[in-house]
């Protein structure tokens, strides 16, 4: 049975219940599974192994919070170099995530959905059970399959410091 943690997070003004751990640096990264834009099973990790992988949860591409991070996140992907792959994980259907990549021109990150079995949610701890959305945060992992950076968002309208998340990743590199 996995951990639930009520009131960590709030959904529109209430109080929520969080599904799952939070994680730390220094944990190994769990592995998950995802559904990508053509419905196809995807794991994550194995597929970047040997890769520094970021990967953020967002509520969902629909908002506009999460509509600039995605953004953003596509832009600094180019930066990071062919070492470092980005995910984005939402429970949005992967139609939707087809959808809107496309009308944004968002072609550097990969895009996942954990809608199906919501894996990712409960082992990342970002699952709000109440809403079956993800909570925003970013997690970066070296190489060996190791966090090195674990950012969970206080409110889901925040975004991540990017900076930080970059920092993390290039460093991770070393």
């Amino acid at each position: 049975m996995a951990l639930e943690r009520f009131g960590l997070i709030k959904f529109g003004g209430v109080e929520r219940t969080v599904v799952g751990p939070d994680l730390k640096p220094g944990d190994p990264a769990p592995d998950f599974v995802a559904v990508n834009n053509d419905w196809a099973d995807v794991r994550p990790l194995q597929a970047s192994a040997g890769k520094v992988v970021v990967v953020a949860s967002i509520l969902s591409f629909e908002t506009d919070v999460c509509d600039r991070e995605v953004r953003r996140f596509n832009t600094e992907a180019t930066r990071l170099g062919p070492d470092v792959h980005v995910y984005v994980v939402s429970m949005d259907l992967p139609y939707t995530q087809k959808r809107w990549c496309g009308a944004a021109g968002v072609d550097q990150v990969t895009v996942l959905s954990d809608h199906m079995t919501t894996d990712f949610g409960m082992k990342y701890g970002v699952l709000i059970k109440e809403a079956r959305l993800l909570r925003r945060a970013v997690f970066v992992v070296d190489r060996a399959g190791k966090l090195t950076y674990v950012a969970y968002m206080p409110a889901l309208g925040v975004e991540p410091d990017y900076a930080e998340v970059l920092a993390a990743a290039k460093a991770a590199l070393e």
